[in-house]
């Protein structure tokens, strides 16, 4: 009964990750709108023609109209240049500290993204990051959230146009497949 054990554990733990799966499809099916960041060797140029062309996602070119954003870079960065783009909305005035009820985990992350903002507004020092341009990772935001919905990773392997063509093929590729539900 001890050896079943690893195994019982393993398959409750593989049922959780797959009940996550449909809440994770459900944001990546909202966006409709997509803005696109400047990213290494213009593949954001291949991807806006290959997301256009196949219909997978409206691109606009005003970020204030866009559901999320794609690319490839996240960290202090990517967040000041989020924030330049799509400032976030003021907060809501602050609940009376006594007898207020507690805070759920939605509203405790938008008071950390909140205090953030501020430091991003004031310029006060961040905490450094490890996040840079990660060469062949593409990340999906939510505008609003400031949450990854979806990424990948695929690198191309030359940096000529017909193989950052092919490479955004691929990504485009794998996000309709993501967006279909489709194992």
């Amino acid at each position: 009964m001890i050896e079943m054990m690893p195994k019982w554990f393993a398959v409750l733990t593989s049922l959780g990750a797959l009940s996550l799966l449909p809440a994770d499809q459900a944001a990546l099916q909202q966006v409709q709108t997509v803005y696109l960041m400047p990213m290494g060797y213009g593949l954001d140029q291949y991807l806006a023609n290959r997301l256009t062309a196949e219909g997978v996602f409206k691109v606009v070119t005003d970020p204030s109209r866009a559901d999320a954003v794609l690319t490839d870079q996240i960290g202090i960065g990517f967040e000041r240049r989020l924030e330049e783009l799509i400032p976030r909305e003021a907060p809501a005035p602050a609940a009376a500290a006594e007898g207020a009820p507690a805070k759920s985990d939605e509203e405790k992350t938008k008071d950390s993204d909140a205090a953030l903002s501020d430091r991003l507004k004031k310029g006060n020092q961040l905490p450094p990051s490890s996040f840079s341009r990660g060469k062949g990772n593409v990340f999906l935001v939510n505008v609003k959230t400031r949450g990854v919905v979806w990424s990948l990773y695929e690198r191309p392997k030359k940096i000529l146009p017909d193989e950052l063509d092919r490479t955004s093929g691929r990504i485009v590729t794998r996000l309709k497949k993501d967006l279909s539900g489709k194992p």
